[in-house]
């Protein structure tokens, strides 16, 4: 979105040092927690299953309320973002959050925890685009690229340090007390917020919800929207439903590792998505020299993603972790999708475009994520607990086959007319 020069003076305020201080650093903050927190489930989903006596179906369903709860709030969080500022409606949200954490750690059945899991992504469902608000608040419009893909980096480290350091505190206390302590941790993060990041005065007047429900009217009835949708929403799914859950009980059942190798493994894929987050705009901005465009990077990336899912459905490779590093990396290739997206429509509408796909990936990683744990859960549980490996190839095969459909529509023109339409905005 084109800066309003009206709103420069108020950023000039701040140097960049005390840009990053005071904003970077405490919105970073919070979003690594999001991360951290929804990633949780992939290292204690044993314990989860033996104590409170959860099936597949169980465990997919709880794990993905996140994304139900999280997806739900992303149309009326703009709204919020606009009216009241990022600074008071993220402070407001992370108190949700913790207590979603705490409702969790004193569950004792499946409805309990899934009301601590929801409350949780309501919580944190501002984590990113109030982070984005703030940067273009508060940092030069030519240093925003730079700022999200360390604030996406970040989000990373927050996944990494749900697997083995995450591990290593299970040493001491268990799955609850993970939780408590989380709880503790996203307060203060609540209290830095409010307390430390800055208040900008309004350049302009609030966006009403008129304006933003004509807004979605543009973007669903246009062509090249629904062309990026499906490829976005199943790729970037797949990645957060595993990476988020099903890698870890893979590794167990599948490759037989004991839960310090899956701790190990998690964490290699968890780094390998922290460098993919910053690596492929790097790669793409160096293709572009090469006048390689961003769709056509978006395109190869995501065959190289399917591809690479061959190896785990067909079990190849089964004890190696550089499959697991590279599914980690590739698996956000389709983020490009959002700046394709920016340029495709007018500026007023490229954020309203932005918010009505990640609703859209949040729905698919929802749906991926309960969809694994429903197909697995026909086949008998094996004996000594854990699933069989037939119903993860079934499961993860039938996830690959629809990425597969989705990788064929993106091929597929929308017509000359599309970008005219989207531009030709009164």
């Amino acid at each position: 979105m084109t800066a309003d020069p009206s709103s420069q003076p108020p950023s000039a305020a701040l140097s960049t040092g005390r840009a990053v201080l005071l904003v970077f650093l405490p919105f970073a903050g919070g979003y690594f927690l999001s991360y951290m927190v929804r990633s949780l489930n992939a290292v204690i989903a044993p314990q989860l299953i033996g104590e409170i006596g959860l099936t597949a179906g169980d465990l997919g369903l709880l794990t993905s309320v996140y994304f139900i709860t999280f997806g739900a709030f992303q149309l009326p969080l703009g709204v919020l973002l606009d009216r009241y500022g990022p600074r008071r409606v993220q402070s407001a949200l992370l108190l949700l959050a913790a207590l979603g954490a705490l409702l969790f750690s004193l569950g004792h059945s499946r409805e309990s925890l899934l009301v601590g899991r929801g409350l949780i992504g309501l919580g944190f469902a501002g984590g990113l685009m109030s982070s984005f608000k703030a940067i273009t608040l508060w940092f030069p419009q030519q240093r925003w690229p730079l700022v999200n893909g360390c604030f996406l980096a970040m989000g990373g480290l927050g996944a990494i340090f749900a697997t083995r350091p995450v591990e290593f505190l299970l040493g001491y206390t268990d799955w609850r007390g993970i939780f408590l302590g989380a709880c503790v941790v996203v307060v203060a993060a609540s209290s830095l917020i409010f307390l430390v990041v800055p208040e900008k005065p309004r350049s302009g007047p609030a966006v009403t919800l008129k304006r933003q429900v004509a807004g979605l009217g543009i973007v669903f009835r246009d062509r090249f929207f629904w062309r990026l949708m499906p490829i976005s929403s199943s790729t970037m799914g797949t990645g957060l439903a595993v990476q988020g859950l099903w890698a870890g009980p893979w590794l167990h059942d599948v490759a037989g590792f004991d839960r310090g190798r899956v701790a190990g493994t998690l964490f290699a894929l968890t780094v390998g998505m922290t460098v993919g987050m910053v690596g492929s705009g790097l790669i793409t901005e160096a293709l572009g020299r090469l006048r390689i465009s961003v769709f056509q990077v978006l395109c190869g990336g995501t065959m190289l993603f399917i591809l690479l899912q061959c190896m785990f459905v067909f079990e190849l490779a089964v004890g190696a972790v550089w499959p697991w590093v590279a599914f980690g990396f590739l698996s956000n290739i389709a983020v490009l999708a959002y700046p394709l997206l920016s340029s495709h429509f007018d500026l007023r509408y490229s954020g309203t475009a932005n918010t009505g796909l990640n609703v859209l990936v949040i729905g698919g990683a929802f749906g991926v994520q309960y969809g694994i744990g429903a197909i697995i859960d026909l086949w008998p549980p094996l004996p000594g607990g854990g699933f069989a490996p037939p119903a993860y190839a079934a499961a993860f095969g039938i996830i690959l086959a629809l990425q597969a459909l989705t990788f064929l529509w993106v091929l597929v023109p929308e017509g000359r007319g599309s970008k005219a339409d989207a531009k030709a905005v009164a």
